[in-house]
């Protein structure tokens, strides 16, 4: 896939979560009806939370030399950071805003900029477009759980 489909594919991220969680109500968004998995609003609270720190390894791949890109551990920010108090609208309209964000300064980078590198502190080198690739699955990732919880609950 070019360099260009992959910023078009993670442009229309937002608009893939919005249509996932569609219709939920606050109850169904935080209810648990799969043991030992997160609710609904976990998982978008997940998602928005990660959006600034997955854009910063971009930005910082395209403007340093081989920056260290610091991983940072989900299981730890949900325990901590109260998702199932977060507002649905709230966290959709981070995610959105880093997304239109960083499609604008995608879309103006030469294309040699996308093997750019900078190095993780789990995986190694990554280059630019690793780092979007990465990115670009991280929504799709987690629909299906959301359509396991909505299936769970009964809601169509």
């Amino acid at each position: 896939m070019s360099f260009s489909a992959l910023i078009d594919q993670y442009a229309a991220g937002p608009e893939v979560l919005a249509r996932a969680v569609k219709g939920m109500t606050r109850a169904q968004l935080t209810a648990r009806p799969i043991p030992g998995k997160w609710s609904t609003l976990e998982v978008v609270a997940h998602i928005a939370d990660f959006e600034p720190i997955l854009a910063e390894r971009m930005m910082r791949v395209i403007s340093h030399e081989r920056p260290l890109l610091l991983v940072a551990d989900e299981n730890l920010f949900a325990a901590t950071l109260k998702y199932q108090d977060r507002d649905l609208d709230e966290e959709l309209a981070v995610i959105a805003a880093m997304r239109k964000k960083m499609t604008r300064v995608l879309k103006g980078l030469a294309p040699e900029t996308a093997l750019r590198s900078g190095i993780h502190s789990f995986k190694g080198l990554v280059s630019l477009e690793a780092v979007l690739t990465s990115n670009v699955s991280h929504i799709p990732h987690h629909i299906p759980f959301i359509e396991e919880k909505r299936k769970a609950l009964g809601v169509s």
